[in-house]
């Protein structure tokens, strides 16, 4: 069985796995999920708490994910565009879901930087 991410707070226990979500959001001390079916969880994580559970819960499949500047993790395997000058990043499947989100031009530049060494390798 394929590993999944398992978010438990006071109230929930929910199994995630990693290829359904799109990306997490940072939102203050709370999180944000999107999934790839446009549900929406909060979460009464901080981002970079999910970013252990991701790494101790996933290990190596975690890889999938990427921070990018201080609040957003995303799914690299959802990337569709990324545009530096307008701080724009689309993550997409192109059939089923589509969302924009905006960072930081140098996290943006950072992360293409990274997808590029990826495609060399």
């Amino acid at each position: 069985m394929k590993k999944q991410l398992i978010i438990s707070t006071s109230i929930e226990l929910v199994r995630i796995a990693p290829d359904k979500i799109v990306y997490i959001a940072s939102d203050g001390n709370y999180s944000t999920l999107v999934q790839t079916d446009n549900e929406v969880r909060m979460l009464s994580y901080q981002l970079g708490q999910i970013e252990k559970m991701i790494s101790n819960q996933l290990g190596s499949e975690g890889n999938v994910f990427i921070r990018i500047g201080k609040s957003l993790i995303i799914n690299r395997s959802y990337i569709y565009y990324i545009n530096i000058p307008k701080q724009k990043l689309t993550l997409s499947d192109v059939a089923s879901f589509s969302h924009s989100v905006t960072a930081s031009k140098e996290a943006l530049k950072q992360l293409k930087g990274l997808l590029d060494s990826y495609e060399r390798a």
